[in-house]
């Protein structure tokens, strides 16, 4: 046996004791009757999987048909179930792997902090490494995400079963506590079985806010301040200079929930306070705890060690007057901080009760110097290890979340600020019809009100329903601003930004609510266009130039430091485009984007808005950044984290921390070390751009054929996938589509991509390679073979779009999609359609197997290869029971019932495949 298949045969005895235990809790609820019809169908979908006859898809369509409405929820339950047992074995693996892999001392793995650092110094730029933190920033921004309907309930149920599973790893057990801890596993499997997957009610707003939240407890709040320890540490360790440095804030953890106002009605100013409120209570309360827990540990006696004046200053002006901490002056002080953060507590979010005469904090500047008063003490009194403990990680935390916990965005269409302007104009100015004025008319209109010191509001007019939300949530933000600091809401995101008139019209909505004075060209937040569609990004840098070639403009940026950040969409893009079209032009954008804001001497931060699905820009994170062309991270960036893909990064503490250090790690690299890893090799560079724009040409050619060009395609694609039940079941807190439409121009790209993913075809992330792969060899006969190989050999962009489609590729089903497709009642439709889908589906394989030169998927990712061994034959069942519902559902059956069926087997699909949205 091979070393790797020793070390994953604990992987799968792991999930191979859960898979028993979670047996035994089905027989001991269900019957051995049930029990027997769940693995029946388990065996026929592998058969069905193996062979893909006639024989297996009629034997387990039979076996499906006949199951009662009760028995297909039951079996659908037992199948999202064992899906969430195996994510959470799989996590627990990847742990002792990557421990087993620490404690043997072996070199640092690619893509941890260690690897890049080390690499850093060893190639001679530690110098460089103090000017990178000096302006770096990475932020991961978590989103809502109607994939992501995982209740707290079954988080903190899976939270526990992991911990069973680590302390076996971590604790060596005699055979009674073995025994004991197998009963507990048992115990929280059976309490996960009859916990409910579902929520009963539609998820609000402040549900998704609850959610994003949970993941702060788990992993944030702690994770965070340890990784800038470590960091610190590491660099100690190499270089004196840094014994007592302290990194600046360079990484946060950033939000949409609660301020993405993006064709979601429900996020009004009211919600935007509660939100930054529940924010706040969050952070407070941890910093409460964690005071309380230092308070215990310093009980350090002065009669038998000194403090400094300062901290005695801090004790005697503390209300503690207990007897027994008469002389104990950190303990006596540590309480006085926590009774100005209780009264802070009372002031930010209306909740506990003051001690009599005990001052707020007016900032977490305060908190902080308090703070930093008991370290100075400790440090100067020879005790510096006790401040090198807990005081050191609230001491970061406290910098880097502040009293706010996590920067929230606002983020609105660039045609409900077009609106909404039109309509101030049309009463300040009467006979001024602004949506009729062409784009140069009204940058001048905008420009000449930009510079005038008049507000166009006026507290007697009446204005309609939208324009007052849109007022009042900008005034929601100036008040944030007073409350908890400008770094609570430090962004507006402009959806759909298409021209220069777009970023003045936010400006002047700032303007309206005092968060840009016009006489100093001060802005208090950043505005930030979001090139979503192909045109859009085409136009992005063309964009850029002529805004930044606006004195006032370039005024408002003199006041942001000389940066500017711009999000690039990708799931839109992709929606539009199609795969490999969109990371072609979104690569085009960025390196467009770096010379004009190298011309103009403005710094470039690039926002990433990619979901969890390939569709939409996922995949790896760590190659996804290392493939950006040069110059476009220059140590900052942010992206997205979405749906399903926060839980599966964040939900385990240990995980949660790896992928913050991944991200670290690969902007370190990308920015100081940037080779020619980051474009093609000169040699051979100008003819890989050449191949690929015409790569791009023919996929986009054959893309829109399909999606936009085929007459039925939309029919075809309402009926063959799970989008009209997604639609119907209100997963999530905002509408499937922008307006009452069944247009695919008009559904969301999140909708459109988890649809696709349900059916198993993954369509978003592979259509068009074949085409353009068999139209780019018949072109170049002689050297095309060779061109494209050398692209995926030497150019790091080509192959990540490759592995990432390769990923894509391995976890779709052309044979369970097939059973997706007979759900078209046209059949004629269907057999077009489809016969087409599968035309491409073989030629794309074709493609990545000649240019990889693999013989099957995912041949150089193993452990990729092995989840797929583990988890599929869970999955697929869901997929052949998901179409026998859709067609029950389709055909009227309609109760409450076959609805939570279906609901189940969306939640249960998008938890086994793990990236779907």
């Amino acid at each position: 046996m091979q070393m790797n298949e020793v070390k994953d045969e604990l992987l799968s005895s792991d999930i191979r004791q859960l898979g028993r235990l979670l047996g035994d809790a089905i027989r001991n609820h269900l019957g051995d009757p049930a029990f027997e019809r769940i693995e029946h169908v388990r065996q026929l979908a592998i058969r069905f999987r193996r062979d893909n006859d006639e024989v297996a898809r009629a034997q387990l369509s039979d076996a499906l048909q006949a199951l009662s409405q009760e028995e297909t929820t039951q079996l659908t339950r037992a199948f999202s179930y064992f899906s969430l047992l195996a994510n959470i074995a799989e996590d627990q693996h990847h742990i002792r792997r990557t421990r087993a892999h620490l404690i043997a001392g072996s070199p640092p793995r690619q893509g941890s902090l260690s690897h890049a650092v080390g690499n850093v110094f060893d190639a001679g730029k530690a110098d460089a490494l103090a000017s990178f933190f000096e302006d770096a920033f990475v932020s991961p921004v978590f989103t809502a995400h109607p994939t992501e309907v995982q209740r707290k309930s079954i988080q903190n149920c899976q939270m526990a079963i992991a911990r069973l599973l680590s302390e076996r790893d971590r604790v060596q057990m005699t055979p009674e506590e073995a025994e004991q801890n197998e009963e507990a596993l048992g115990r929280g499997i059976v309490t996960l079985w009859q916990t409910r997957l579902l929520r009963t009610s539609k998820l609000s707003v402040m549900d998704e806010v609850a959610n994003g939240l949970s993941f702060y407890d788990h992993t944030i709040l702690r994770e965070l301040p340890k990784l800038y320890s470590s960091l610190e540490t590491m660099l100690a360790q190499r270089d004196a200079r840094w014994e007592d440095a302290e990194l600046p804030n360079f990484m946060k953890v950033g939000s949409w929930i609660g301020g993405d106002r993006d064709g979601n009605p429900f996020v009004t100013a009211d919600i935007l306070r509660s939100t930054l409120q529940t924010q706040a209570d969050k952070v407070l309360d941890f910093y409460l705890g964690e005071l309380r827990k230092l308070a215990s540990q310093l009980s350090l006696a002065q009669i038998l060690n000194a403090c400094s004046e300062p901290l005695r200053a801090l004790a005697e002006r503390s209300a503690d007057a207990s007897p027994h901490r008469v002389d104990e002056p950190y303990r006596r002080a540590l309480h006085g901080i926590h009774a100005r953060l209780e009264a802070t507590r009372v002031a930010l979010c209306g909740k506990g009760k003051p001690a009599e005469g005990v001052q707020p904090y007016a900032a977490a500047a305060e908190l902080l110097a308090d703070l930093d008063v008991v370290q100075h003490s400790l440090v100067s009194n020879g005790l510096r290890a006790l401040a090198r403990g807990r005081l050191r990680q609230l001491r970061r935390a406290v910098k880097v979340f502040g009293f706010s916990l996590a920067p929230l965005d606002l983020r609105q269409n660039s045609d409900v600020h077009e609106r909404v302007v039109g309509e101030l104009f049309a009463g300040a100015q009467p006979g001024l019809v602004y949506l009729d004025l062409d784009e140069e008319q009204r940058i001048a209109v905008l420009l000449a009100e930009l510079e005038s010191p008049r507000l166009l509001t006026s507290p007697y007019a009446q204005y309609s329903e939208e324009t007052t939300s849109e007022l009042d949530i900008f005034r929601a933000v100036r008040d944030a601003h007073v409350k908890y600091g400008r770094e609570s809401v430090p962004n507006c995101i402009i959806s759909k930004a298409a021209s220069v008139s777009d970023l003045l019209e936010v400006a002047l909505l700032l303007k309206e609510v005092g968060l840009l004075r016009q006489d100093s060209r001060e802005a208090d937040v950043n505005i930030i266009p979001l090139f979503e569609t192909i045109d859009d990004l085409r136009a992005g840098p063309a964009i850029m130039a002529r805004a930044f070639g606006l004195p006032f403009y370039r005024g408002l940026l003199a006041s942001r430091a000389d940066q500017q950040e711009v999000m690039l969409g990708y799931s839109d893009s992709n929606k539009d485009g199609g795969f490999l079209t969109s990371g072609w032009e979104l690569y085009k954008a960025e390196i467009e984007l770096v010379t004009v804001f190298k011309e103009y001497q403005i710094k470039l931060r690039l926002f990433h808005g990619r979901g969890g699905s390939v569709g939409r820009g996922g995949g790896p994170s760590y190659e996804a950044i290392l493939a950006q062309p040069a110059g476009a991270v220059q140590g900052q960036i942010r992206l997205t984290e979405q749906g399903e893909v926060i839980t599966a990064k964040y939900a385990n503490p240990e995980v949660g921390r790896r992928n913050l250090e991944v991200l670290v790690a690969a902007t370190i690299q990308s920015t100081l070390l940037p080779q020619a890893q980051l474009q093609p090799k000169a040699s051979a560079g100008a003819g890989h751009l050449a191949a690929m724009e015409e790569l791009s040409g023919t996929a986009l050619n054959a893309y829109r054929d399909l999606v936009y060009g085929t007459q039925g395609f939309e029919q075809y694609f309402w009926e063959s996938t799970v989008i009209a039940e997604i639609a119907a079941l209100n997963i999530g807190s905002r509408p499937a589509s922008r307006k009452k439409s069944t247009s695919i121009e008009d559904l969301r790209a999140i909708p459109w991509v988890l649809s696709w993913a349900q059916c198993r075809l993954m369509l978003p992330g592979w259509f068009g390679f074949g085409s353009a792969v068999q139209a780019y060899l018949a072109a170049h006969p002689v050297d095309g073979a060779d061109v494209l190989r050398g692209m995926y050999t030497d150019w790091p962009f080509f192959t990540s779009l490759l592995s990432n489609m390769d990923m894509v590729l391995a976890k779709s089903d052309i044979a369970i999609a097939g059973k997706y497709a007979e759900l078209v009642k046209d059949k004629a439709l269907r057999d077009a359609i489809f016969t087409r889908i599968r035309a491409e589906y073989a030629a794309t394989l074709d493609a990545l197997k000649l240019i990889t030169g693999q013989e099957e998927l995912q041949q150089a990712n193993p452990l990729m290869q092995r989840s797929i061994r583990n988890r599929f034959p869970y999955i697929d069942p869901l997929n052949h029971v998901q179409v026998e519902l859709l067609k029950r559902f389709r055909e009227g059956k309609q109760d409450a019932a076959a609805r939570t069926g279906i609901h189940l087997s969306i939640n249960g699909i998008a938890a086994g495949l793990r990236n779907s949205g």
